[in-house]
């Protein structure tokens, strides 16, 4: 099944998503396909504010310890985070 992590960074921390950012990079590629896709969200002025990852998992509890071991989680970039199923219906590159 497929999840996908909702995450709103924290006001003022962008200085903690740059820091950051290498080890949460190397942290997506070490999950290989369990990872589907994932990007940063954007504001008005083209800075990151918010991330979204969709992760293969099991069951949502493994979802949710793939989110929490992510660098940017550990770091308290986060204000808040979602994890919900999701199911890839439209443009899914496995299906092609």
């Amino acid at each position: 099944m497929l999840y996908a992590v909702i995450c709103n960074d924290k006001k003022d921390h962008l200085h903690v998503r740059l820091d950051i950012r290498p080890k949460h990079l190397d942290y997506l590629k070490s999950l290989g396909k369990t990872l589907k896709f994932a990007g940063p969200f954007l504001d008005d002025n083209e800075k990151p504010n918010g991330t979204l990852i969709v992760v293969e998992a099991k069951s949502l509890q493994e979802a949710e310890g793939y989110a929490q071991n992510d660098p940017y989680a550990k770091a308290g970039l986060f204000s808040d985070m979602k994890i919900r199923r999701w199911r890839w219906s439209v443009n899914n590159p496995e299906e092609a």
